[in-house]
């Protein structure tokens, strides 16, 4: 075996349909299931923007319609294609002690009319900005990863009025929940599907909520929830609260042990460790399980980061660092969403909208994620080192697109594009000066 038969089109291709067929039954007409097919194949593609107008041009289309519709009038459940795509990941990557990681992610947006959108901190900009915040699940296991559902973050200035929400095609009976109630629902939805996990990982916007916690512990999932340095850590069974920065400065320095927790880009991450067994059991002391408090330093900087554990069952100190290192596989998704398939480019104001476009971009993820762990399979069954790095899904998308997706290069189909384009801004820009004008008049 070469390192070359880890690249192998036609398997790529048996991928992609098959991801395709697995929710293509959820389309009760042969256009709008052809329209998925291409809107999900183009995303892939390697367009800069990834908009209805560019993945139509794309797909040989001559008009954006058909891919409009699929956003707004065709008749499709997101969530079913969702639960398809949820089990066809179980199916490839299910483990019993796999790990579900909910995590949010922001992109900024203008104006005030697309769904969730306010004035709010999102982590993507590092500071208050106008934004839609989505609260995604990841799923990883040792067989692979990627995101698995999501939800749009309402605030309250949303779900406080009501016509504001009923113009965004927002649900009636959608009201106001919190990021960590958002994460709750897609969590038990998850179980309630069979997905086969053992583990919740999570950062502090998650492990800081009791009400999280104790949801959790409900499903007899264990966690290791990060928590900052000022949360108050429960002792001698709850009698005392001490915050987590002070537990790590009495600890004396045999308390610490040098792990690694996982392979990065650089080496091993390699850490310094702590665990406080059967601490933090103010919560509920007849759950059956065991609480622990897990500290990890940085050998270098000596920064500190503290997690609240449990788990139904006695655990060793290398499983919860397991856990808590798989938890970074979710920045690596939502890197890999943003970057290849376009997570982040919908052009969309409605509720149902932003629900399609991102199940068929999170389609589009799954197909680069079951590729890539095709791939690492067959590296490893190779017998001597190729001296290559393992195929990252940023390679993959491009031999994708060079080896199986035909861009169109028809010059008569771009010229009638560029046309297209040039006529409707120029109607756009002319109703924009309209409108301007009559405002102008009415004052």
């Amino acid at each position: 075996m070469t390192a070359c038969d880890s690249v192998n089109p036609d398997r790529w291709q048996r991928i992609l349909a098959g991801v395709l067929d697995s929710f293509a039954g959820r389309f009760g007409r042969v256009e709008p299931r052809r329209t998925a097919a291409a809107f999900v194949t183009g995303l892939l593609s390697d367009l800069e923007v990834k908009t209805c107008w560019q993945l139509a041009e794309q797909a040989g289309h001559a008009r954006p319609d058909a891919m409009q519709r699929l956003l707004f009038r065709a008749v499709w459940d997101a969530d079913a294609v969702r639960n398809d795509l949820r089990q066809l990941i179980a199916e490839r990557f299910g483990a019993p002690d796999a790990v579900l990681i909910p995590d949010e992610t922001g992109d900024l947006k203008k104006g005030v009319h697309t769904v969730g959108v306010q004035r709010q901190y999102t982590g993507t900009a590092g500071r208050i900005e106008n934004s839609q915040v989505g609260v995604f699940l990841a799923y990883a296991s040792e067989h692979g990863h990627t995101l698995i559902d999501r939800r749009v973050y309402l605030p309250v200035s949303w779900t406080d009025d009501r016509d504001r929400c009923r113009a965004a095609a927002v649900p009636d009976d959608v009201g106001f929940a919190t990021r960590s109630e958002l994460a709750a629902d897609m969590l038990t939805a998850a179980l309630d599907a069979g997905m086969p996990a053992g583990w919740v990982a999570a950062d502090e916007a998650y492990g800081n909520s009791s009400v999280f916690r104790a949801h959790l512990r409900e499903h007899g999932l264990g966690y290791v929830l990060a928590v900052s340095r000022s949360h108050l850590i429960p002792l001698d069974g709850g009698k005392t609260r001490v915050r987590a920065d002070q537990v790590a400065a009495d600890l004396p320095d045999s308390a610490w042990q040098r792990r690694s927790a996982g392979a990065g880009s650089k080496g091993p991450r390699v850490y310094d460790w702590a665990w406080l067994d059967d601490v933090c059991t103010d919560a509920d002391p007849d759950d059956g399980g065991r609480h622990s408090l897990l500290i990890r330093r940085n050998s270098t900087t000596r920064e500190l980061a503290f997690y609240r554990c449990w788990t139904p069952h006695p655990t060793t100190l290398a499983q919860l660092v397991r856990v808590a290192g798989i938890r970074w596989t979710v920045e690596e998704s939502f890197q890999a969403a943003k970057s290849q398939v376009g997570l982040d480019q919908h052009q969309v104001r409605r509720w149902d909208s932003w629900h399609r476009f991102t199940i068929l971009a999170l389609a589009a993820l799954a197909v680069l994620a079951i590729c890539a762990a095709d791939a690492a399979t067959h590296e490893s069954d190779a017998p001597t080192d190729s001296g290559l790095i393992r195929l990252t899904a940023n390679e993959i998308r491009r031999l994708i697109n060079t080896c199986i997706i035909r861009p169109i290069s028809d010059l008569a189909h771009r010229f009638h594009w560029s046309q297209w384009r040039r006529r409707h801004q120029a109607r756009a820009r002319q109703s924009h000066y309209t409108r301007r004008l009559n405002l102008e008049l009415q004052q």
